[in-house]
């Protein structure tokens, strides 16, 4: 299996498929089919260990497959982890058509956090703050994925600058 060109790592493993017969195709059971690669293996770096790729076989070239990036999910140890009592978590999502026609369903997730000199335990936002809080991180994920190509987006993606123009 080979990894898009955007990772570090071209050969990111293998799969097992049965023999053509009669009139089913071998190569045609491979087309489509979804895998899950963790990021740290792709790009040979273990501070990203906690996010997942999801790679799906575009095309058969004798014993290779050519995979194109499905999706990106966090691991569910790192999402629990961002998680905390006495804090505000906002969520949002939007889709959003790339430069090179491909529809692209965006899921952000934030936080409220508490200030250096402030007292109270908690810290919540009011519900009008994360409405708009919420409106801001849509307008700049549809301004950040509308301007490029899927493959820019995933370079985006994997160093988090969106999500670090989103902090801002």
């Amino acid at each position: 299996i080979k990894a898009p060109s955007m990772f570090r790592v071209r050969n990111c493993g293998k799969t097992l498929i049965t023999r053509t017969q009669g009139t089913k195709i071998a190569s045609e059971g491979l087309k489509g089919r979804v895998l899950e690669v963790n990021l740290a293996d792709l790009n040979s770096d273990d501070d990203q260990a906690f996010r997942k790729i999801k790679l799906c076989i575009e095309e058969v070239q004798g014993r290779n497959c050519l995979t194109d990036f499905h999706a990106m999910e966090l691991t569910r140890d790192k999402l629990y982890s961002l998680v905390r009592k006495w804090h505000t978590m906002i969520e949002g999502h939007v889709d959003v058509k790339t430069t090179d026609n491909y529809m692209v369903r965006l899921f952000v997730i934030a936080f409220t956090m508490k200030r250096p000199d402030q007292v109270a335990t908690n810290c919540y936002a009011q519900s009008a703050q994360i409405r708009k809080i919420r409106k801001k991180m849509m307008e700049i994920m549809i301004k950040e994925a509308s301007t490029v190509q899927l493959r820019d987006l995933v370079k985006k993606l994997i160093p988090e600058s969106i999500g670090k123009e989103i902090e801002k």
